[in-house]
């Protein structure tokens, strides 16, 4: 049995997806509709802009998204359809990757949802007023004592459990500096500072959760082809209700990526295959699911290799 599951932020590299584009017209199609829906051109600065600029997280949220739905429609091209997976997941916005593969989401509605989503993320908390950190060598329990210990009246909580050794914390700023030095004391192999621009995935931000909420009001979502698996429930969800609140409730959840994983493999998945960009997501569920087969599939090489 085997799953799909999609890249979150993190995974962008400049010229991410060009080589298919160039090889599927389906693929290169994505990145026009992606670009049309945006009215800029996206797929420019994907193939060959600055990642500074990439690594945005207005541009970032929804070049992923199209790298990955490229991905997906060159293998649809090799005859690989999304129905050949039991479950799709993704990891943060890589949820909307999923979403939009199993066609619960339009394309070009998930283009303009993450774009709205990366912004309204970075506006919820001045630059500079947030942080989030990498726990190495604690599990989720471990980090939730770091975090309440560090949050002394301030934000701080756990924001991403990625795999049994590795959780992101993500709050205010002096909190989550605080959590460092503690994570520390308390085992962690090693604790260090996030190079991202805002707290994502805790209590701050709510401002964003609230924009999401609104604008995913407006937005059609249709049962998915396969079930998706949700990041804050860890389990599956078909229900198109259910998917609009949980993509509301995922802006300030935690990102329960371990659960996930080893929710599907014991619904009987033995073979991920993560779709896009980066080895990201390949390497927790390795950590995570010890023996599954896993692929990653971002070249046409990838995709030619996989047909079949």
């Amino acid at each position: 049995m085997r799953a799909f599951v999609f890249p979150g932020q993190g995974s962008q590299t400049i010229g991410m997806g060009r080589a298919l584009a160039e090889a599927y017209p389906a693929a290169r199609a994505v990145f026009d509709e992606v670009d049309a829906a945006l009215g800029e051109k996206l797929s420019g600065l994907i193939f060959e802009g600055e990642i500074d600029e990439l690594t945005l997280t207005r541009n970032a949220q929804p070049a992923l998204m199209a790298t990955s739905i490229a991905a997906m429609e060159a293998l649809k091209s090799e005859g690989v359809a999304v129905t050949d997976a039991a479950f799709v997941a993704g990891h943060s916005l890589g949820e909307y990757s999923a979403l939009c593969a199993a066609g619960s989401l339009r394309l070009d509605d998930t283009a303009r949802l993450l774009r709205l989503r990366g912004e309204a993320m970075q506006a919820a908390v001045p630059v500079g007023e947030g942080a989030m950190a990498a726990l190495l060598g604690l599990d989720l329990a471990g980090a939730r004592a770091v975090a309440e210990e560090a949050a002394q009246g301030e934000t701080c909580q756990a924001a991403n459990d990625n795999d049994p050794s590795q959780v992101v914390i993500s709050g205010s700023r002096a909190a989550v500096e605080r959590a460092l030095d503690i994570a520390k004391a308390k085992g962690a192999k090693r604790a260090i500072l996030l190079p991202v621009s805002a707290p994502f995935h805790c209590a701050l931000m709510a401002p964003a959760a609230r924009a999401m909420a609104e604008a995913l009001e407006g937005v059609e979502i249709r049962e998915p082809a396969v079930p998706v698996v949700a990041n804050v429930r860890a389990a599956a969800v078909s229900d198109p209700a259910a998917i609009r609140s949980l993509l509301v409730d995922q802006v300030t959840g935690a990102v329960r990526w371990r659960e996930s994983v080893e929710y599907m493999a014991g619904e009987g998945v033995t073979e991920f295959w993560e779709i896009g960009a980066g080895k990201a997501l390949t390497g927790m569920i390795r950590r995570i699911a010890k023996g599954t087969a896993t692929r990653t599939i971002g070249t046409p090489e990838e995709v030619a290799a996989a047909k079949g």
